[in-house]
């Protein structure tokens, strides 16, 4: 299922940025993006991730921005300048073309602005606890969303329950209709003397009256359907089995069917089915 959490933290080394994006995937994929302060964290944040999360193509952004204020204003490391200058001025012997290198350039250098060291003990432990935080509130997130898809899906299942009750009462009636169009055929059929044509109209019947089985399948479909959405498991392949499953008796009941009647709620049916089916793509 989708979700989404974010949330900053005020921590000793600075504020800590935390953003989970999650959508329905058939395994964990995880993308993790840390900033160079915390990239040292990264075997750790993807270990709480897979624990918490089983399934899903999750995007992991984290980020630290320091706190200079506190920490007092950057100090230049005259010792890197001076080697820098040393460096600069014995290539220049090589390059007599060579333009000066900029002042910005020099500045942007590693190690030429000195920053105090992060507390990287500290800092784990306000990691941990803030990414577990944000995690909780992303598994919060995606079981609101299942709640609404699992709304969706019941209402459907509802619409089809109502499509197969009133099937059931119809077929006596179309049954009976259809056998008296038979027994006319059969009447000139046997007329004729027309043996083998009988016993293709006797088959031909049998075959298209026989929808029961369907409706109790269709029916059991349904209950096992709602048995899944109660439970607390993972769900999407399962459900994703039985919408093929429920497609294929609705199928069938369009291909038995002996009256407009049936064959538009043949098609009904596959129309709910499809709008499920479509909603448990998101589910996991």
């Amino acid at each position: 299922m989708t979700g989404y959490a974010s949330q900053e933290y005020n921590t000793s080394g600075g504020i800590l940025l935390i953003e989970l994006r999650s959508v329905n995937h058939r395994y964990l994929e995880l993308q993790l993006k840390l900033d160079d302060n915390l990239r040292v964290f990264e075997a750790m944040v993807r270990e709480l991730v897979q624990a918490k999360l089983g399934r899903g193509k999750v995007d992991c952004r984290l980020s630290l921005v320091r706190n200079t204020a506190a920490e007092g204003a950057p100090q230049l490391n005259h010792g890197v300048l001076q080697q820098i200058a040393e460096n600069a001025k014995t290539a220049a012997q090589y390059f007599s073309h060579t333009q000066p290198v900029s002042m910005l350039e020099i500045l942007q250098m590693p190690g030429v602005i000195a920053i105090d060291p992060l507390d990287t003990d500290a800092l784990q432990s306000d990691l941990k606890t803030s990414l577990n935080n944000v995690l909780q509130d992303l598994i919060e997130a995606k079981a609101r969303e299942g709640a609404k898809l699992k709304t969706i899906i019941l209402a459907r299942l509802q619409e089809i329950e109502q499509h197969v009750a009133k099937v059931k009462p119809m077929m006596p009636a179309l049954v009976k209709q259809y056998q008296d169009k038979l027994t006319n055929k059969l009447n000139e059929a046997s007329a004729s003397n027309d043996d083998e044509r009988v016993r293709q109209e006797m088959v031909l019947f049998a075959q298209r009256i026989d929808v029961d089985e369907e409706l109790v399948r269709l029916t059991a479909h349904i209950e096992e359907v709602k048995r899944i959405l109660n439970a607390s498991a993972a769900a999407g392949k399962r459900l994703d089995f039985l919408m093929q499953e429920m497609n294929r008796e609705a199928n069938t009941l369009g291909s038995k069917s002996v009256a407009i009647e049936t064959s538009q709620i043949s098609m009904e049916l596959k129309v709910l089915i499809e709008q499920m089916r479509e909603q448990i793509q998101n589910i996991e």
